[in-house]
């Protein structure tokens, strides 16, 4: 067992290791030492009864939210953002409702925040059955709403960052819609984690009303001040489609799996893989185009699954493309995933996406 946290102590340790084999704890046994090392030794830190609430509170709200999506693991989902304060006869409500009952349709669940205006849109088109809510305490504004009320779906959760860390890990694609402080802070952790490769790549879609000037007013802000600043680079903007069509976002997020279906990282090695396997020609047209997003001497290859995929036993039956990534070019690496999803030898059409990647 590879442990990373000591308690410095091998007569706990030993304890430690007692109290996993009386819980019958046979897997992951290294991590759950972990993070009963950690517990003990905040026993011995100078933590105050606030840093000892926070850190209790926040594994209590994990573990729980955890097992809330346990059973739905193998069933993909769409967040959606967007503001509290719409009313029911908005475009906006319209808009969140009608994206979230096509991706329903298409087998997707449909995860909110679980209050009103844009939040109860998105759950009001999924249905209860394909709702899930994730709901913050506050004073004022939020109370879960009707279509996730009472069900064993709605998570309640004191801190902000726990609620966000449940409503991207879970999701394999967001749609925002407009909306205040708190959906633009949601909005832009999205973008930070995806430009920063701290997440998976996932298709992010900022749907607006028809006609509606949010997102563009939006875009045009960080071309010509963001970007023109140098803050980030315009390339960084490839991470999300604009629109204010229902069709395209929905389209959109699809379509991100068509082809694309996972990556890992094997030290500074990125591999992707796919649905179908690209011809030589293919990869050698990949090279050319996407040369500029690889390390100096790196080569996009065709290469079955690497000894710790193999170990791990993660989707050996998929066809792979390795490649030696430059990480200063993320916001490339989502048009190399449109590109994928585009080649000749890529589906038809989105296959089921079973086993969805997360985190």
């Amino acid at each position: 067992m590879s442990r990373r946290v000591k308690t410095g102590s091998e007569a706990i340790d030993r304890q430690i290791e007692g109290l996993l084999d009386e819980c019958g704890a046979t897997e992951d046994r290294d991590l759950l030492f972990d993070i009963i090392a950690s517990g003990v030794l905040l026993a011995g830190d100078d933590s105050d009864r606030l840093d000892l609430k926070i850190t209790a509170a926040t594994l209590a709200e994990m573990r729980t939210a955890f097992n809330a999506f346990a059973p739905y693991r193998d069933q993909p989902k769409v967040t959606i953002f967007g503001s509290a304060r719409i009313l029911a006869d908005d475009p906006l409500y319209l808009a969140a409702r009608d994206a979230a009952a096509l991706l329903a349709a298409e087998g997707w669940m449909v995860i909110t925040g679980a209050g009103p205006g844009i939040m109860a849109a998105g759950l009001e088109g999924a249905g209860r059955e394909k709702s899930f809510g994730v709901n913050i305490r506050l004073p004022f504004e939020q109370e879960a709403n009707e279509f996730i009320l009472g069900d064993e779906k709605l998570i309640s959760m004191k801190y902000f960052f726990t609620r966000k860390l449940e409503l991207v890990k879970e999701s394999q694609g967001f749609i925002c819609l407009p909306g205040g402080f708190g959906t633009l802070d949601e909005t832009f952790e999205l973008l930070t984690l995806q430009q920063t490769g701290k997440s998976v790549p996932t298709p992010i879609v900022f749907l607006d009303e028809p006609g509606g000037s949010y997102w563009e007013g939006w875009r045009r802000f960080t071309l010509d001040h963001v970007a023109a600043g140098g803050y980030i680079s315009a390339e960084d903007l490839g991470i999300v489609t604009i629109t204010d069509d229902v069709a395209v976002a929905v389209e959109a997020v699809l379509r991100f799996y068509r082809n694309f279906r996972s990556i890992r990282w094997v030290g500074k090695t990125l591999v992707v893989r796919l649905v179908a396997e690209p011809t030589d020609a293919e990869v050698a047209m990949l090279n050319d185009e996407y040369g500029a997003m690889l390390a100096k001497t790196g080569r996009i290859e065709r290469r079955g699954p690497l000894p710790p995929e193999i170990k791990d036993g993660e989707h050996l039956d998929q066809p792979r493309l390795v490649m030696d990534f430059d990480i200063r070019h993320f916001g490339q690496l989502h048009a190399f995933i449109h590109r994928l999803n585009a080649l000749g030898s890529a589906p038809a059409t989105t296959p089921v996406l079973s086993d969805p990647p997360r985190g």
